[in-house]
Formats: C-alpha cells, sequence, structure tokens
C-alpha cells in the first residue's frame, strides 16, 4: 500500500521479514535480554556484504582508543526507538537507569513496550581491553528486561513526560496517541493470543494514522503528534485529570503519588478494546502542512511554542496563544522530505532539521520570515543516506547528533564550523563541524538518544537484522572525554602521564 511503500522508502520502520528461517522455519519468541530466539536467520550474501564488514572491522579495531565505555546488546525482535528513563540507584562504579524500547514483532507473539533496567558503568572505569571484547550476537549483561507492556500494535515511537518518571507516551499505526503509567501496568507475557494491555489514557484527535511524529513538553504536561492527516494535534493531560478531580480525593492511596494520571479503570487484566481506556480530546489542531507531518517539538520553556516538520519539505512555528495557522513557514527548508526536528534546549533561537537529501541544517528562527525559502545558518553534510533523527546534547549548548539511513550516528559542534585544527588544516574529506563518527552500527540507526542523567552518554538502535543474527543492534556508549574536552587541558593531563610513566622504576631499571 501507499504507506508501505512510503516506509520502505524511507527506512524508518524495518521491513517485515520472515526472521527466523532455521531449522525446521521456526519463529523466534522471548524479548529483549531473553534467550537467543530460537536460531538464526540466513545472513545477507558475503559479497554485498563486505564493504559494511570491512568498515565495521576498522571501526572495532580503535573502540578502546576512543570509547570511555561501550556495551553492544543483540535485540530478538527490532526496535524502532530507545529512550532512556530515570536513574533508579547510584553505585560506586556504575549507575542504574531505566531505558525504555519496543519490540516489533512478526505477528507469533504480541507487539511490546519493553521497561528494561540498564548498568551504566561510570567513566574511566571500564577497562580499554574490556570494552572491546563484545560478541555482536549475544545479549549484553548491561541491559536487564524490567517489566513488558503488551503494545495495541507496533510502537514507532516512544516519549517520556519530563514532569513524572512513570509517564510515558507511544505512537502506534493508528491516529490515537497511547498514554501509560509504566508503574502501575502490570508485567505481562508475550504469548501467542494474550490480549493487549490497557493504555492508562488515550489522546484522541487526528483523523488519520499518526505514526511517527510525538514529543512532550518540558515546561507543563502538555503531548504533541502529528499524522497523515497533514495535521498538529495538542493536548494537556491535565484535561483528564481535572475531569476526574471530582472523586481524584476518594480513589487516592498511599502508593498513587508520582504519577499524574488519575486513572478511572483497572488496567491490573488485559485488554483486547484499547478503547475502554479513558480519552481526552486536543486543545488544538493546527492546519498548515500540505502533506505528513513526520516530527514535532516543543520550544524548551513554553508549551503554546512548537514546530513541525514533514513531507512537503517545511519547516513550521506555531504559536497556540495566537490561533491554528503557522506564525512562520519555512518553505524548501530542505531538497526533499523532512524527517526530524529538534530545539535547542540550551540557546533557544537554534532548530535543528533532518532530511531525506542526507543533510541536517541549523536554522535561526530570528532570521526566518513568514513563507520563504529557508536559509539556514549551517548545512551540515557528511551522511550518505537520509537523516532519520537529530537530537542537541544537554551536556553542551553547541554539540548535537545525527543518525541515519547510513548506519552512522554523527556527533556535530556547530562552533567548530569553519575552524581549522592547530598542526594543519581540515582533511578533505572531513565535514565542518563533524567531530565523532560512532560506526558501531551496520544498517540504518533508527533513533538514539542522550543520556541527560549520565553527561556524554548516548543510548542508540539499528536495523542491522541481515548481519545481526537477531532483530538489531541496541547500543550505549560513551566517547573518551579526550575528544570533547578543552585541547589544553587533555595535552597537561598526557603530560602529567607521561612525566608519572617516566618516573615509575620499572622504567629505569
Amino acid at each position: 500500500m501507499e504507506s508501505q511503500t512510503v516506509k520502505k522508502k524511507r527506512g524508518r520502520k524495518p521491513k517485515v521479514r520472515d526472521y527466523y528461517e532455521g531449522a525446521g522455519g521456526g519463529k523466534r519468541g522471548g524479548g529483549a535480554g531473553e534467550g537467543d530466539g530460537g536460531g538464526m536467520r540466513e545472513r545477507a550474501k558475503s559479497g554485498q556484504q563486505q564493504p559494511v564488514d570491512d568498515s565495521y572491522s576498522r571501526w572495532k579495531n580503535v573502540v578502546p582508543v576512543i570509547y570511555d565505555w561501550l556495551a553492544n546488546h543483540n535485540l530478538v525482535w527490532p526496535s524502532l526507538s530507545c529512550r532512556w528513563g530515570p536513574q533508579i540507584e547510584a553505585g560506586n562504579n556504575k549507575n542504574r537507569q531505566r531505558l525504555y524500547l519496543s519490540e516489533q514483532t512478526d505477528g507469533t507473539v504480541p507487539n511490546t513496550l519493553v521497561i528494561a533496567n540498564c548498568e551504566i558503568v561510570k567513566p574511566r572505569v571500564a577497562a580499554a581491553e574490556y570494552i572491546s571484547a563484545f560478541n555482536e550476537e549475544a545479549r549484553s549483561p548491561f541491559v536487564k528486561k524490567h517489566k513488558t507492556i503488551l503494545h495495541p500494535g507496533e510502537v514507532n515511537r516512544i516519549r517520556e513526560l519530563p514532569q513524572s518518571n512513570r509517564i510515558v507516551a507511544t505512537h502506534t499505526d493508528c491516529p490515537e496517541v497511547f498514554i501509560w503509567d509504566i508503574e502501575a501496568q502490570p508485567n505481562r507475557h508475550a504469548v501467542l493470543g494474550a490480549a493487549v494491555s490497557r493504555p492508562d489514557l488515550i489522546l484522541t484527535g487526528h483523523q488519520d494514522n499518526a505514526e511517527f511524529a510525538l514529543a512532550m513538553c518540558p515546561a507543563e504536561p502538555f503531548v504533541l503528534s502529528g499524522g497523515k492527516d497533514k495535521s498538529v494535534v495538542l493536548w494537556s493531560i491535565q484535561d483528564h485529570i481535572s475531569t476526574l478531580a471530582t472523586d481524584s480525593e476518594a480513589t487516592k492511596s498511599p502508593g498513587s503519588s508520582g504519577s499524574i494520571i488519575k486513572s478511572n479503570s483497572n488496567p491490573s487484566e488485559g485488554n483486547d478494546r484499547p478503547a475502554d481506556s479513558p480519552s481526552i480530546g486536543p486543545r488544538g489542531i493546527f492546519h498548515g502542512h500540505e502533506d505528513t507531518v513526520e516530527d514535532v517539538q516543543f520550544c524548551p520553556s513554553s508549551a503554546q511554542e512548537f514546530c513541525s516538520v514533514g513531507d512537503d519539505s517545511c519547516l513550521i512555528l506555531w504559536d497556540a496563544r495566537i490561533g491554528f495557522s503557522p506564525v512562520i513557514k519555512v518553505e524548501k527548508a530542505h531538497n526533499a522530505d523532512l524527517h526530524c526536528v529538534d530545539w535547542n534546549p540550551h540557546d533557544q533561537n537554534f532548530i535543528l532539521t533532518g532530511s531525506a537529501d542526507n543533510s541536517v541544517c541549523m536554522f535561526d528562527r530570528r532570521s526566518l520570515t513568514s513563507g520563504g525559502i529557508g536559509t539556514p545558518v549551517h548545512k551540515f553534510e557528511d551522511h550518505k543516506a537520509a537523516v532519520l533523527c537529530v537530537q542537541w546534547c544537554p551536556d553542551k549548548s553547541s554539540v548535537f547528533g545525527s543518525s541515519a539511513e547510513d548506519g552512522l550516528l554523527n556527533i556535530w559542534d556547530h562552533q567548530l564550523v569553519g575552524k581549522k585544527k592547530e598542526g594543519g588544516p581540515r582533511t578533505p574529506t572531513s565535514a565542518s563541524g563533524l567531530f565523532f563518527k560512532h560506526a558501531g552500527h551496520r544498517d540504518k540507526v533508527v533513533d538514539f538518544h542522550w543520556n541527560s542523567s549520565d553527561p556524554w552518554t548516548v543510548v542508540s538502535v539499528s536495523d542491522d537484522c541481515d548481519v545481526s543474527g537477531g532483530g538489531g543492534t541496541l547500543q550505549i556508549w560513551r566517547m573518551s572525554d579526550m575528544i570533547y574536552r578543552d585541547e589544553e587541558a587533555v595535552l597537561a593531563e598526557l603530560r602529567n602521564f607521561k612525566a608519572h610513566v617516566a618516573d615509575c622504576p620499572s622504567w629505569k631499571q
């Protein structure tokens, strides 16, 4: 169908495959962090895969040099989204933190939303030889499944609510947005025929499927979505709370604190009709796009200002206080479909967009004009395929990441644009502003997320089922701090280390 054609063309969604064609043709089961899934699929022909294998081998050789820590986790089923949850335990050498994933199955078992516990090794703890000695076809001991929610349809996008560490929203192939209280939801087993879990709240308002564009507001409990109906829809979760205000005090229990979702239903049993869950309508529906809305993002300081991008190649800025029409519409922000957008939380003038034209653009909203052709501050070009995800780094205002269908996750610093390193000019193959390439994935990197609780730590997920011997690859990694720290500080540390080595008795013998 048309929707399937778009998905395959863009690579946003792993293609439906006969995942395991092993002995007896049996299909796999289980979930992230469980077993080996029942067998391995036949790999792609070696001649077709050789260039990727060569590049990957070169990357793996330098892992001990350029990474402070890295964990590789082979997935049983493909995941289209990965997000960090709250930190739940701090230790001497590692911290434990929630991680949200999805499992896109082939229908033999239900699709799932997975809540995992992840152990994150602290900086300068892991030995270099240890982080490079991983098995690509193994599950990582650092990632353990904590809870499974049987999701109504496959999970295309996960977003966490900043105001509550137990609320997440999900997009699937339907017009609704599902809201989940992950602490109240029971742990379910993904077996054939099991009834799906019941969402704690359903957000209605789209007239067609809304698959990828989803955002939660940092300032207030607002939710934003975009879809195939070419619209952007805004909700307030507070609207659901107000409808239950009359009986909220009567139903409050000591264990209910921490959740802003006041459920009037019992989710403890599965229900194959999510429509039985409570629902609310939108605060506003905003029209201005001429094609599918692919991504949305709030202004970091406002629940009323937000932006959106779509397959019409437009970047649109909105203000709900003014009305339901665009405040600023940037035509031709790129020369192809726009897939992703992010708003800088440190400097709210800067907005990133990623596109099917393989580039990332940085716009300054002070220089945008309504109806004008897009004039980015800079266009970042290095990817060899469509860009699927962009995100600003929470630890440095000028740094951001971009992932693409070329299997790379690039880390950029826009303050480095046009600058030459001391000791010689940039090499002809280096892109301006690019200072790190994560090349550990062997096919399209469909999602990644910076960790705001653990500086410079990233989780990324790829659809490399054909080469990973499983359902794709999840990687948690942190580049060496010598790559992004001040150069003088790094050189001083190296000089001190050299002096220390020279003073060691074993070197003087």
